[in-house]
């Protein structure tokens, strides 16, 4: 089974650099994209052989999410759970008969930080929602989590401590959950791997000088790690300021 994650900031500005192409050549069986940035009728794509789920921002041109899916799915959630609003359009679940599918857009703590108390108790509901899908099927996570967890995913670690996205309480969290049961596929499979990413500035030749983070990932149920096939990151695929992820897995 091939899973692709990708941040397009902005689909329908991403459709006009190149989306379908890529889209229909790696034939993923479940597609996750990250920031949206519409309401329900602003585009109709054509993905024939696809189910289509979208979540939107209540926001007009802001954040929501998308998965398309080959397999029609058991069922759909919007959202991270009853005990926390979600407005944003963050996150869609589809369950299928073996595992949850949890594609998600984590909230930015913003540069002056003014949002980290709300990007923090995202993550703790967050973590009690994945937490409670496992207890009943292997769960697989993936989208834009906004946090660069180790030293070793972003280029310019020294100067970049305390910032947005590696901050020591975002870094934390993805710890916990980590230690929770879960693995993050690419580092489990490349633990010494650098230079490579999935996000870059815009600022002028940041991409070509491979001034990166690495802010999107698939983390699986640990019981999953064997049937772990690769996780490999398309750097080279532009369109966007981050670029797609892909996770083979044995389902």
């Amino acid at each position: 089974m091939k899973l692709v994650t990708w941040n397009v900031n902005g689909i329908r500005a991403c459709v006009k650099k190149g989306f379908l192409d890529f889209f229909h050549e790696i034939d993923a069986d479940i597609f996750c994209i990250q920031e949206s940035k519409l309401q329900e009728g602003q585009i109709q794509l054509d993905l024939e052989g696809y189910h289509q789920f979208w979540n939107y921002a209540e926001r007009k041109g802001y954040s929501g999410t998308a998965v398309f899916t080959k397999q029609k799915p058991l069922s759909v959630k919007y959202g991270i759970g009853e005990d926390f609003e979600e407005l944003e359009g963050r996150a869609i679940t589809l369950e299928f008969p073996e595992f949850y599918l949890l594609n998600v857009y984590t909230p930015n703590s913003k540069r002056d930080l003014s949002r980290l108390p709300y990007r923090i108790e995202w993550e703790k509901q967050l973590k009690m929602y994945i937490q409670a899908l496992d207890e009943k099927k292997p769960v697989i996570y993936c989208g834009d989590l906004n946090v660069a967890h180790q030293e070793i995913d972003l280029k310019n670690a020294r100067s970049n401590l305390g910032n947005s996205g590696f901050t020591m309480e975002e870094r934390g969290e993805m710890t916990s959950l980590l230690e929770a049961g879960f693995i993050d596929s690419f580092r489990y499979l490349y633990p010494d791997r650098g230079d490579v990413y999935t996000w870059w500035s815009y600022m002028a030749k940041v991409r070509e000088r491979n001034i990166g983070w690495r802010i999107d990932y698939f983390i699986l149920s640990e019981r999953l790690k064997d049937l772990l096939v690769d996780t490999e990151i398309h750097c080279n695929v532009l369109g966007s300021d981050h670029c797609p992820v892909m996770l083979e897995i044995n389902m």
